[in-house]
């Protein structure tokens, strides 16, 4: 209904923008460029100008009109007024600088496949302290 609505209003101005145009105006205007004497001359020069000008300001009321009944019209209820998938994306995407989530742990190798070197879990290993994870003042 508002998408009829809009088409409405936009043929309605450019048959306002038309009128407008072919209105004789002080200096000439249009009318005169075009032939429109002619018609001045078939209907009288003062009924011509009367129905331009009626038509002119009922396009326009008709114009202010259909704006507000569009501006009511729209719903306003709506979650969200944009549905695109890049917006889906952008409210789900993580910024490069953040922290990534923690992955799921997983099961402690067997003592087997343990790497040599490498501290197993549970065990210390020598002359590591905590000293590393307290702040140094």
């Amino acid at each position: 209904m508002v998408t009829a609505t809009i088409v409405i209003i936009c043929i309605f101005t450019v048959l306002l923008i038309l009128i407008v145009l072919v209105q004789n105006s002080k200096g000439g205007g249009l009318a005169g460029e075009f032939g429109g004497l002619g018609s001045n001359q078939l209907m009288g020069v003062k009924k011509t100008t009367d129905l331009l000008e009626q038509i002119t300001w009922g396009l326009g009321i008709g114009v202010m009109v259909l704006s507000l009944a569009s501006y009511v019209m729209i719903d306003r209820n709506q979650a969200s007024g944009i549905n695109s998938i890049n917006v889906d994306r952008a409210q789900t995407q993580t910024l490069p600088g953040a922290a990534a989530p923690t992955p799921a742990p997983t099961p402690a190798a067997a003592p087997s496949q343990a790497v040599p070197g490498a501290a197993t879990p549970g065990a210390s290993t020598p002359g590591a302290s905590t000293s590393a994870l307290t702040p140094q003042k």
